[in-house]
């Protein structure tokens, strides 16, 4: 089986889980979602700093998913300085199939989306500001900006086209 690797990345409250949940609705049964909230908070209960175990747990799961699944998506925060390094060895692995999307929307947007979020009891805008960071780009071939213009359906097909 050829797999495709497809990373989402970008600060919180921007989009990223809904699309890549979207994603694997659409591509079916056999989508491997490796979401950075649920390896980083909830199996490993680990803060997000340089050398974290979630960074080669990530990197694990997403390598698993080659030759098992017909796509595997990687999403979150994602820092570049943090997991810059495995996300490109992750791309070398799939060989070069991956497709790479950064969410480069302002703050405001991603605290008003993040205010119309189930998760909008759990932090804050003032958490927001404190994870900000502006214009995070991995800076690979081919890496898409999505930017606040964008429909969820926009963002869709745009990836479905690509990838």
């Amino acid at each position: 089986m050829e797999s495709k690797l497809i990373i989402l990345r970008g600060n919180s409250g921007s989009g990223k889980t809904t699309i890549a949940k979207s994603l694997q609705e659409h591509f079916g049964r056999g989508t491997l979602v490796v979401s950075q909230d649920t390896v980083r908070r909830d199996m490993l209960k680990v803060q997000d700093r340089e050398g974290n175990l979630s960074i080669d747990l990530i990197r694990q799961i997403a390598e698993y998913g080659k030759g098992n699944c017909e796509f595997v998506i990687v999403e979150g925060i994602l820092y570049s300085k943090r997991y810059g390094d495995m996300l490109k060895d992750l791309i070398q692995f799939y060989n070069q199939k991956a497709c790479t999307y950064y969410f480069d929307l302002p703050f405001e947007e991603t605290v008003k989306r993040h205010n119309s979020r189930e998760k909008v009891n759990e932090f804050g805008e003032d958490s927001l500001r404190r994870w900000w960071n502006l214009q995070d780009y991995l800076e690979v071939e081919g890496e898409t900006l999505i930017t606040k213009d964008m429909s969820h359906n926009d963002i869709l097909n745009l990836i479905l086209g690509q990838c």
